[in-house]
């Protein structure tokens, strides 16, 4: 081989590794982006291995780091108090890397299936009430939409497909009509710029959420070792936590919106279990064992019409949901039975589930007072003279609005056969009493355990309460 022929070959080899000595970012840490305020931020990429990397603010943050042996590098850097003053970090490494039109404020994180990932715009047919109001308003330089688009992994993955983008009339439309109301609503009560992101995709169960690891102690799931070509990928255990959440790892975020319950309405019993492990693993992820976790109640619909499915098995889906935010700290609930649509599995209300969204964080994270944000809660039941008394916890001042023929209240006796209840009110109106002059002895009441129940039970704050039931049956 000639000195030319074995330079040649050299100066190939050089610039080869010369071009692809790149500093990599995850697609979320980019121009436009928001970071979350007051908070130590994590940040991380790949370089060649051993390089040194030194991260520069323009508010003032200077920290360095050195890559790996496999080229991954991440390091911590702390942010200020939130501002509509446009900012930029510089990342040098094997290049520069410059991040510009950054934003500090507060950032909040949108996932589930097809009902959070609605658009503004509507979802083939279903329309989303008062779409045209918000988009009036979309237009926000301080507001920032990531919008994560759909993918499944067998493996974890690295990174995600999406941008950050500025809030326009266009980017408003994509983008999940409660993500974005509820973002809109916050930056109006904050004042400060907002972050929201949207990891969805419809008609996807719960198990495909959650991280294999913790899904192996269930014997009754199983793994797929290679990516199907077919259109049910995303109803694989665990592929869409591999590709749309493990990519996010400790990016710092305010809390989660989780809509999401539908599909797994065959055999709901699991979903108490199921729901525990997905908020158990996405605060492991994060690295907050107390990140806030606000999901929404899967709203009335009829199954049983429409899907040729028992309509009590959407209930123990609420009744899970409604156990979770009663028993596991930093997690609350949204009520729906107020807000569906017997005859679209994507009611239009979307306004009304941000707004209650909007005002849990409110008071959970941002110290509002007098806001009322939690449904009244079944706390005891007392029976005597074949009257059944329910006593319910209620917030601050509110309780039920006297009315007469309030509809879904049944009861039962040993037997175990329910009966439409009659219902009145006590003098305080925080409980309500039941009774059936055919039902003797009654032990067993119903709220709701029927096909697309819409309440029609009214409360002081406005909010409805959740289905429930005191038997096990």
């Amino acid at each position: 081989m000639t000195k030319t022929l074995h330079f040649f070959i050299y100066f190939i080899s050089l610039w080869t590794v010369t071009i692809n000595a790149q500093i990599e970012l995850p697609a979320f840490f980019g121009d436009n982006m928001v970071l979350q305020q007051n908070e130590r931020v994590s940040i991380w990429g790949k370089d060649t291995p051993n390089t040194a990397i030194t991260i520069v603010t323009s508010w003032g943050v200077k920290t360095n780091t050195v890559s790996n042996s496999e080229g991954l590098w991440s390091t911590i850097i702390k942010t200020k108090r939130g501002s509509f003053e446009s900012q930029s970090i510089s990342i040098k490494g094997s290049n520069t890397k410059e991040i510009n039109n950054v934003l500090i404020g507060e950032v909040w994180f949108c996932s589930g299936q097809s009902n959070m990932e609605m658009p503004l715009k509507g979802l083939r047919k279903s329309l989303v009430s008062n779409a045209d109001k918000y988009l009036k308003i979309a237009t926000n330089k301080n507001i920032r939409l990531f919008n994560n688009a759909r993918s499944a992994s067998v493996f974890p993955s690295y990174d995600v497909n999406g941008k950050w983008e500025v809030s326009d009339v266009e980017t408003a439309k994509q983008f999940s009509a409660i993500g974005f109301m509820f973002g809109i609503k916050l930056f109006k009560k904050l004042d400060v710029p907002i972050g929201v992101i949207e990891s969805a995709w419809g008609g996807t169960k719960i198990e495909s959420w959650i991280p294999k690891q913790v899904l192996l102690k269930y014997k009754n799931i199983k793994f797929a070792n290679k990516l199907p070509i077919d259109l049910n990928k995303q109803k694989k255990p665990s592929f869409l936590y591999n590709a749309m959440i493990h990519p996010f790892q400790e990016f710092k975020i305010k809390g989660v919106l989780w809509y999401q319950g539908e599909s797994n309405r065959s055999k709901p019993e699991s979903y108490y279990d199921y729901m525990q492990d997905l908020i158990a693993s996405w605060r492991n992820q994060w690295g907050n064992k107390k990140l806030s976790f606000y999901f929404v109640q899967i709203a009335p619909y009829n199954y049983t019409k429409h899907r040729k499915s028992s309509g009590i098995k959407a209930n123990i889906i609420r009744e899970s949901q409604l156990k979770i935010a009663q028993g596991i700290k930093n997690t609350r609930v949204v009520v729906t039975t107020d807000a569906g649509d017997c005859d679209d599995i994507h009611p239009s209300k979307k306004e009304i589930i941000a707004k209650r969204l909007l005002n849990i964080a409110l008071v959970e994270k941002y110290n509002y007072k007098n806001v009322n944000y939690r449904s009244a809660e079944f706390q005891k039941m007392v029976i005597k003279n074949n009257h059944i008394t329910l006593r319910f916890k209620f917030q601050k001042n509110d309780a039920f609005i006297s009315q007469k023929e309030v509809k879904g209240f049944t009861i039962a006796a040993s037997n175990r056969k329910f009966h439409p209840a009659k219902v009145l009110f006590s003098n305080d109106m925080k409980s309500i009493i039941l009774y059936n002059e055919e039902v003797k002895n009654p032990v067993a009441v119903r709220y709701g355990f029927e096909d697309c129940f819409e309440s029609n039970l009214k409360t002081k704050s406005g909010l409805p309460i959740s289905v429930f039931r005191t038997d096990a049956w």
